[in-house]
């Protein structure tokens, strides 16, 4: 239910010019007619879902005619957020004046052929969203189709790749439409498809948005456009951590935590851009779970404001995690989100990755807090102890471990002469300082007023 709340609708490309409001595309194009039946449903069974019953259809209730006059805006409120809610939907995009560059005059006699004027005034990449979805979600969808249309409008000033790739889905749509006047209305947005790069890249941004929720598109094979949706990336079993609370993590990055790489070197180094920072690579293969990030920076030749900076990077975009360093007293335990059926595809990549050694009896041996020094054998090989490290590894980067640690506290007891402590239960000043370490569990020892506390707390990372 959380990915059908951050999910859109579907997306749309209008644009406005001198021959009026044109819908280029849309996807998913599919009308209700085309449809399957969807299953009845009584008018009277309680909504479980938390969503609106009626947004079976989404925005396909709307004609094209109405979505291109709604949709392209005015052109005061080109370079400003777009948000409109109709009903259940709402829409949100970034509408983008066209800066077109100024025509060259060229003589009778000179044989090349003069650029003709484009008749495209704006457009707008519209998403289309749930009316109920979250703030931090319509804020993101604004930020994608902003970094879409900067991406657009830069292709078109340099090549008038936008009003070629218009002018292709609108002969598509009116050789469908004479093709259908007299037959059943077919989608024109179908053949546009195959046809169209620029239609291709809004499809596999909808699809990346709908799963991944990564976004890596090339505009017109040239400019690339990269996002990411951390409603889909960073969750905690059926919840979603906010990207607020993501920012605040990422601020409390400290030189004595570890960076996790969740994929391996060889995999993480493919998916980087070309021009990518040379520092990022030297981190990436420099990078181990063994290593805190003042290590690693001395380690890479780096700064370490400049690893605080790519560590966040990495661990905004899903690629990364922020552990502790492995050491031997760690204390770990199976997380309560964790996979733990017999012949699940975890458990497969387990096997195929670690011979002879089976993921859920790996997994029981966590059922309870054990430290890894209660797995060390003097007798056993060093290679059996590196494997384990990596058998670790390999867990707690896919979330089935999770770390335990114990915090002490020194409490320093009131003074016999603070006034309005003396009287009072000894307790209370427990109570008051346990408190204050704003932690759901703890425990503490000794009398405040005969000697100082300790306060142990246990709390998973």
């Amino acid at each position: 239910m959380i990915g059908h709340k951050t999910s859109p609708i579907s997306v749309i490309l209008v644009s406005s010019g001198s021959r009026g409001n044109k819908l280029l595309f849309r996807y998913p194009f599919q009308r209700a007619a085309e449809r399957p039946p969807a299953k009845l449903r009584s008018p009277y069974a309680l909504n479980t879902s938390g969503d609106i019953i009626d947004d079976q259809d989404g925005d396909s209730r709307f004609s094209d005619i109405i979505l291109a006059t709604i949709l392209a805006t005015k052109s005061d409120m080109c370079g400003k957020k777009f948000e409109l809610k109709i009903d259940n939907v709402r829409f949100v995009g970034h509408p983008t004046l066209l800066q077109h560059p100024p025509i060259i005059q060229v003589s009778k006699t000179d044989p090349s052929p003069k650029r003709e004027m484009p008749t495209m005034i704006l457009f707008n990449v519209v998403f289309a969203l749930r009316a109920n979805a979250d703030p931090s979600v319509i804020s993101c969808m604004h930020n994608l189709s902003r970094r879409i249309a900067i991406a657009l409008q830069h292709e078109e000033r340099r090549c008038q790749y936008l009003t070629r790739e218009a002018k292709l889905m609108l002969a598509v749509q009116d050789e469908i439409t004479t093709m259908t006047e007299n037959g059943n209305p077919q989608s024109p947005f179908r053949q546009i498809l195959p046809k169209c790069k620029l239609a291709q890249d809004l499809k596999e941004a909808y699809d990346s948005l709908c799963t991944t929720g990564v976004v890596r598109l090339h505009i017109n094979s040239w400019l690339e456009v990269s996002f990411c949706l951390p409603h889909k990336i960073h969750r905690i079993g059926g919840t979603y951590i906010p990207p607020e609370a993501l920012e605040r993590s990422l601020k409390a990055i400290r030189p004595y935590h570890a960076l996790l790489l969740l994929e391996n070197e060889k995999s993480l180094l493919n998916q980087l851009p070309l021009d990518c920072s040379p520092a990022m690579v030297r981190l990436i293969r420099t990078c181990s779970a063994v290593k805190n990030l003042q290590q690693l920076a001395q380690d890479a030749d780096l700064a370490l404001l400049q690893i605080f900076q790519i560590a966040a990077h990495l661990v905004y975009w899903g690629k990364a995690i922020i552990i502790y360093p492995l050491c031997e007293n760690n204390v770990y335990m199976l997380s309560p989100h964790a996979n733990i059926c017999l012949y699940s595809f975890v458990a497969d990549q387990f096997a195929l990755q670690f011979p002879g050694h089976d993921l859920p009896s790996m997994l029981a041996k966590f059922s309870l807090p054990v430290s890894l020094a209660e797995f060390r054998n003097p007798l056993e090989a060093p290679a059996q102890e590196a494997q384990l490290i990596h058998m670790v590894v390999w867990m707690l980067q896919r979330r089935l471990l999770i770390q335990l640690h114990t915090y002490v506290c020194l409490l320093v007891p009131p003074s016999e002469d603070e006034p309005g402590m003396r009287d009072e239960d000894p307790l209370l000043a427990t109570r008051v300082g346990c408190r204050s370490l704003s932690t759901p569990c703890a425990i503490s020892f000794g009398s405040p007023s005969t000697s100082p506390l300790l306060v142990l707390t246990y709390h998973s990372y």
